[in-house]
């Protein structure tokens, strides 16, 4: 089943194309990696997605529920929220309609930060987290709407290689229950663990996971050159 289908998507800023004809599928529980320049066109593409921005030409189909994790993350360190309450903002119709939190919705929290390890320190204060602690909050927030999809925007982002290394092996957990969708600027990050690898550099190239597995990392744009 395809859970994400772009049909020759073309996207402009002004007279500038950040995505030219771009086709992809992405079927369910699928690992897909997205690698590229800066400028290429990766969040564009994620947005695209989204549905954050419409495409000025081609077709999006997206089966399934979305969540998201981003990149970057603006926040108060001295605010006094924690990581449940955090986890929580995950259930956006609760929160929009300002409605009081059921016993199945911290039901559903426990369930997401006892899957990403972080339960026991569920009363700790945000601002307070090493930064692998906070993605993998981030993460919970993501999944405690137990989506089809999720979508990751650098996961590993300024984050210690232990660090990097857990989420890791939380992300191959939840390959086992949704799709998911990474862009990574770390290629040793991108392992046999992913499917497949996109290159975006305004238009769009798969490569099959050897291409760039171990030491020896080779993947190819659109001009046929190297990505190093």
């Amino acid at each position: 089943m395809e859970m994400i289908k772009l049909e020759k998507v073309s996207f402009k800023y002004d007279n500038d194309w950040i995505l030219k004809d771009v086709d992809l599928s992405v079927k369910e529980k699928d690992f897909l990696g997205v690698v590229g320049p800066n400028g290429g066109g990766k969040t564009t593409l994620l947005k695209i997605i989204l549905g954050l921005l419409k495409p000025n030409k081609g077709k999006v189909t997206v089966n399934g529920i979305l969540s998201y994790v981003p990149q970057h993350l603006n926040f108060d360190k001295y605010h006094p929220v924690c990581i449940e309450d955090v986890v929580l903002m995950g259930l956006l119709d609760k929160m929009s309609a300002g409605l009081i939190h059921s016993k199945e919705d911290y039901q559903k929290a426990y369930s997401a930060m006892e899957t990403l390890g972080i339960f026991e320190i569920k009363g700790q204060r945000f601002g307070e987290l090493s930064g692998g602690q906070r993605q993998r909050v981030l993460i919970a927030r993501a999944i405690i709407s137990d989506p089809d999809i999720l979508i990751l925007d650098e996961p590993t982002a300024n984050i210690d290689k232990s660090a990097q290394d857990t989420v890791q092996k939380l992300l191959v957990k939840l390959n086992e229950k949704m799709t998911l969708l990474m862009v990574s600027h770390h290629f040793d990050f991108i392992s046999s663990d992913v499917n497949r690898v996109v290159c975006v550099d305004k238009t769009l190239h798969t490569h099959p996971t050897y291409n760039i597995a171990g030491k020896n990392i080779s993947i190819i744009d659109h001009s046929g050159d190297a990505l190093k």
